[in-house]
């Protein structure tokens, strides 16, 4: 402990190169204990210890004066820590901008213009990204009348950056961004969504009565979900508990006044099962050309991170086909 070692041996030991020692003693960050007649600088392990901890900080981005707060102990490492951490933090959210920005330069043929907005648009705080969103949907529903049940969920299903997003988020959000605003879009999308609403099953489909008929049927939806999720099996008594509760619900669609709705029977069981599996094949095979409201909620699912969890089509279906056989 009280051995004295010379500014070579000091480097050696610390990774440090002699000058970096010589500079952080001239700058009265670590200084030498003792020097020989010959005025060499000498090091006791105390101050390697020290320098070795200067050079870790260093490496951190620590400056010279925090470094010297810390060694006169006028500071602790955990703050120093937290500083930085802070500022690391801050560093990389504005990487992951600068990322978003630049790939989405690479993917179209992108003016200066363009580029300016990117940047804002990337720091656009979340009260403007709300401003944008519903400026988007009062055009897209003004002209025509939408169901008010509809417009509200239209309106619900909106991006949400968190405090730290990844860059594909940034990325996601920059494209939607541009996409909100392009009168053309709004244009395509009020198109769709009217003749959506307007022909065809549209008018029923989008009707209040239909739609508290779906409300109705989530907690069905939820439990053949978790069901799903957690390997039940279908043929077991609460896969038959939960497909006789969906029957129920679908049975109960089609009543009127005059009809108590269809009847509880296996070929209808049978029948339920089929339109589940055509249901399963049209989530995996999406609309070619996927339409312009289609985007948007591709979009707004990338930005959020988190896709909705579709109804198990294919457990459902077996669950149908097993119930459809009395129990035993």
């Amino acid at each position: 402990m009280s051995e004295l070692y010379p500014i070579g041996d000091v480097a050696r030991r610390t990774g440090l190169s002699v000058s970096a020692v010589r500079y952080y003693a001239d700058a009265g960050v670590v200084t030498p204990v003792a020097s020989t007649a010959a005025g060499h600088r000498l090091y006791d392990v105390s101050a390697i210890a020290r320098l070795e901890l200067v050079r870790t900080l260093r490496e951190l981005d620590a400056g010279l004066d925090e470094i010297r707060q810390v060694l006169a102990g006028e500071s602790t490492l955990r703050a120093l820590a937290a500083t930085h951490l802070a500022l690391l933090t801050r560093q990389e959210a504005r990487l992951r901008s600068r990322r978003a920005v630049l790939s989405a330069i690479l993917r179209q043929d992108t003016t200066a213009e363009q580029v300016t907005l990117m940047h804002k648009l990337a720091g656009m705080p979340d009260e403007e990204r709300d401003r944008l969103i519903d400026e988007f949907w009062t055009e897209v529903t003004t002209g025509w009348e939408p169901p008010e049940r509809m417009v509200q969920w239209w309106r619900a299903a909106r991006p949400a950056l968190p405090e730290n997003p990844t860059a594909a988020q940034l990325e996601a959000w920059i494209e939607l961004a541009e996409f909100v605003r392009d009168a053309e879009v709004r244009q395509v999308v009020r198109g769709e969504l009217r003749q959506v609403c307007t022909t065809g099953a549209g008018p029923l489909m989008t009707s209040s009565p239909m739609l508290d008929a779906l409300e109705t049927a989530t907690p069905i939806g939820q439990a053949a979900m978790d069901a799903a999720r957690e390997r039940v099996p279908p043929d077991s008594p609460q896969g038959r508990e939960i497909a006789d509760r969906w029957i129920g619900w679908l049975s109960g669609i089609f009543a009127t006044p005059d009809s108590p709705g269809r009847p509880d029977t296996p070929e209808f069981r049978f029948q339920a099962a089929d339109h589940m599996l055509q249901a399963a094949e049209w989530e995996r095979t999406p609309p070619d050309p996927p339409g312009l409201f289609h985007r948007y909620m591709a979009l707004v699912t990338a930005v959020n991170n988190v896709p909705p969890e579709p109804l198990p089509f294919e457990w459902l279906a077996a669950a149908l086909r097993a119930s459809a056989t009395p129990a035993s």
